[in-house]
């Protein structure tokens, strides 16, 4: 068997730039429809909802964005803290 340097023997997942290849096609045809959409009608909610997921999965070290945002809800908002008072 051959041992490859790059990238982890070949058993990385696909990335282009900051997103997966699967997040950066979605976000290619999402900027493609909205920007027919706003052309045509004037509408900006597509191109905002696309803008959204672009900066949602933005990839670094295998997580995302909302991974991080995840945390940060489970840490401060529903994750039970736990703090030991006492005498030093």
């Amino acid at each position: 068997m051959k041992t490859y340097l790059y990238p982890q023997n070949l058993r990385a997942r696909a990335n282009l730039w900051l997103w997966s290849l699967r997040d950066f096609l979605i976000l290619c045809i999402a900027v493609l429809i909205s920007a027919v959409i706003l052309l045509n009608s004037g509408v900006m909610l597509p191109a905002a909802m696309a803008l959204s997921y672009g900066f949602l999965t933005i990839r670094r070290d295998d997580t995302a964005v909302v991974d991080f945002i995840g945390y940060a809800v489970r840490y401060f908002l529903t994750g039970q803290q736990y703090f030991e008072w006492g005498r030093t």
